[in-house]
């Protein structure tokens, strides 16, 4: 039976598009099928679009219909037609619904501009019959004073203590008398929900459920520097590194150049008139510097010296916006606390750490009882690193980190470090560590493991001569080769120092592998090392495999592939029917690549009688059900494969990075298989979230390695 839950505001600002879009997440990343209903639209983009649909658009693979416009929805009530009105919503709602599991419908937040919906949501209510959730932002409320308030907003829905109205998020939670002085972690967090739960009497009555205490992050409020362009009406001298850059402090810089150097740092907006060449100057040494500043507003409708931009030129190719405006810096700093705290729906970045950053503190648990979620059909994406990280927090592993001063690489550490998905080893100078840190605004724990090489090579060389001494390497070639930081890293995994090696980020796929094919050597049962890619579609993962490793496999090859492929499907919860891809569906075409493809199926299927593999299949054939009806009827795998083995490099390495880009998918991976310890490359594109997934892979096949 489906359920339906309507997110309501209780009180202004309660911050309830983000409610409603984090519950999506959480509940799509528990493999639900969910959708997303907004009745009527209260808040657009600059294209007339719902915001609230187009955010979920774009966390999601939910197709949300669009709104009743609050214009349509004024006529419908202003003529007494209210319940045509909520026919219309209930018809909308059905259509949305249809083979969901659950959906969530956003419901009305207050308005004075349109007063009719004020007291539109219990109608919404009972029409869709639909739980209510309220959503609260607790502002500076005692005990007493948040129980009166919650029991408020419930009574329009029969009261709080109905069987309506099943549960309370409270959002945009900032320290409190009641919650404490602190939330900046998740034990604090912890003991502020706990604490409301016994101090707060609406809570402890049998319907009503406290769901998430969602704490205020001020760097998820921290926009682009792009998006000042159009509310500023700017012009941009610099374009840099405009659309990645954020604003995380603004300072209106008219003092002498002495008081300034605190404002030089990360994320720091400077505006100054544009006749202030020494201010100009000195933001550009602090870009030569490698102070990511998010950028530089010149004020005054004024024309900066053009030998001074000249001057500065090269620190501007550094990355550093630079903008001009017509108004005085008094009337910028101005318009640039007007602008609109709404997340702009192209920014997914901040979007996706906003949903991940509620999901992560509403009670899913108790969601999904609710619910009686039934058994899990897909895998989304959501369900997938969820899936991922969980696995790795069960017994997070030593990963070490070549790359130790590259500054994704340290992000990614710092993350996986908060969140106990492994326990990182960073591979550097410690000076030349920290620095970098300081220097990209990376804050980093006192506890966090940093190696210097200079004084842990010489244990390996000894042990490195050992291995390699049949090829001719002498000790004084070991100990010269130990200079090279992958292949110290490499030592350490081969010694049992640390359990995996992640690596990439700056280096090729050759420089991360060859040591590991030297050192650890592949696994007594893989015929070679291959690799997968994890495909996060909006619908489903799927496992690519080999895109990265082998040239031209033969079957043999081939068909280990497979099985590799389909055993790490396996192991992240993916369940693997295995398309063997050509450009042949079935015997459709023939030739030598086709041959060995046939070969190649033929060997997984008996070595592995239990696997569910088909082909030759052709990617159409393999992923569209209405293709399969056509070319291969018969097919068990055919329009619902989940691993794709591609037949040779050139094949597979093209195949990811069309979809990859083509269809805009995040792929995790390459993650190597068939290598007795774990280790895995990083595309040099990686974001720092590709990087953490992919430590958070290797943690995971560590504590598989350890159980073989």
């Amino acid at each position: 039976m489906m359920h339906t839950f309507l997110i309501v505001p209780a009180g202004m600002h309660a911050g309830l598009t983000s409610a409603s879009v984090g519950l999506v997440h959480s509940l799509d990343r528990l493999g639900m099928r969910v959708g997303f209903f907004k009745p009527i639209s209260q808040s657009y983009d600059e294209r007339g679009s719902d915001l609230s649909s187009e955010y979920v658009r774009a966390i999601s693979a939910v197709e949300a219909p669009d709104p009743i416009s609050v214009d349509a929805a004024r006529e419908w009530t202003s003529t007494a037609h209210t319940e045509n009105l909520l026919e219309e919503i209930v018809s909308r709602f059905q259509t949305a619904a249809e083979g969901m599991d659950v959906m969530v419908v956003e419901g009305l937040h207050v308005s004075h501009n349109h007063a009719f919906l004020n007291s539109l949501n219990p109608k919404l209510a009972r029409a869709l019959n639909a739980d209510v959730i309220l959503v609260s932002n607790c502002q500076d409320m005692d005990a007493a004073q948040l129980n009166q308030h919650i029991e408020s907003a419930g009574e329009p829905f029969g009261g709080a203590a109905s069987a309506n109205v099943i549960g309370c998020i409270l959002n945009q939670v900032k320290p409190s008398e009641l919650l404490g002085p602190r939330l900046d972690d998740t034990e604090q967090v912890n003991w502020a929900y706990n604490k409301i739960i016994r101090q707060v009497t609406c809570f402890r009555k049998e319907h009503l459920h406290l769901l998430g205490v969602i704490p205020f992050r001020e760097s998820l409020t921290s926009f682009r520097t792009s998006d000042l362009i159009r509310p500023l009406e700017a012009t941009v001298l610099f374009e840099g590194e405009i659309d990645t850059r954020r604003v995380s402090e603004t300072h209106l810089c008219a003092r002498d150049i002495s008081h300034l150097p605190q404002v030089y740092h990360a994320g720091s907006l400077v505006v100054t008139p544009a006749d202030r060449s020494d201010v100009i100057i000195g933001c550009a040494y602090a870009a030569q510097k490698g102070i990511q500043l998010a950028g530089l507003i010149l004020t005054g409708d004024l024309e900066p010296n053009q030998n001074v931009l000249d001057f500065c030129g090269s620190a501007f190719e550094t990355g550093l916006p630079v903008m001009a405006v017509k108004t005085t810096s008094f009337e910028t700093a101005r318009n640039l606390t007007a602008v609109s705290p709404e997340i702009p729906a192209d920014d997914v970045a901040r979007l996706q750490q906003l949903v991940g950053h509620i999901a992560r503190h509403i009670d899913t648990g108790w969601m999904e009882n609710h619910c009686s979620a039934p058994q899990k059909i897909r895998l989304s994406p959501p369900a997938f690193r969820h899936l991922i990280n969980q696995k790795a927090r069960s017994n997070p592993k030593r990963i070490v980190l070549p790359e130790g001063c590259e500054p994704r690489t340290l992000e990614a550490a710092v993350i996986c470090h908060r969140r106990k998905i492994a326990e990182p080893v960073l591979i550097g100078s410690p000076e030349e560590v920290n620095s970098a840190a300081k220097k990209h605004g990376i804050a980093l724990p006192s506890d966090i493991e940093i190696l210097d090489p200079v004084l842990h090579r010489a244990r390996y060389v000894s042990s490195l001569y050992e291995l390699r001494k049949h090829k001719g390497m002498t000790p004084a070639q070991a100990e010269s080769t130990l200079e090279d930081n992958i292949t110290l890293a490499t030592m350490m995994l081969a010694k049992g120092d640390v359990d995996g090696l992640v690596s990439g980020a700056i280096h090729s796929t050759a420089d991360t592998i060859r040591p590991a094919l030297q050192l650890i050597k592949k696994a007594p049962s893989a015929a070679g090392v291959s690799s997968v890619f994890f495909m996060c579609l909006p619908k489903q993962v799927l496992v690519y495999g080999d895109c990265a490793v082998n040239l031209d496999p033969k079957a043999e090859l081939l068909a280990d592939i497979a099985i590799q492929s389909a055993e790490s499907a396996v192991a992240f919860g993916i369940e693997p029917r295995i398309a063997m891809i050509s450009y042949s569906t079935l015997g459709s075409g023939g030739g030598a690549d086709v041959e060995k493809v046939i070969e190649a199926t033929k060997l997984v299927r008996e070595r592995r009688p239990d696997l569910l593999v088909d082909g030759p299949l052709q990617y159409d054939a393999a992923s569209n059900s209405g293709v399969a009806k056509t070319k291969a009827p018969d097919s068990e795998v055919a329009g619902r494969a989940t691993v794709f083995v591609f037949p040779d490099l050139n094949t597979g390495n093209t195949t990811y990075k069309a979809v990859q880009r083509s269809a805009n998918v995040v792929s995790v991976g390459p993650v190597l298989q068939g290598l007795r310890k774990p280790v895995n490359d990083l595309s040099r594109g990686a974001n720092v979230d590709d990087i953490v997934f992919t430590i958070a892979i290797t943690s995971i096949q560590a504590q598989q390695a350890q159980t073989v």
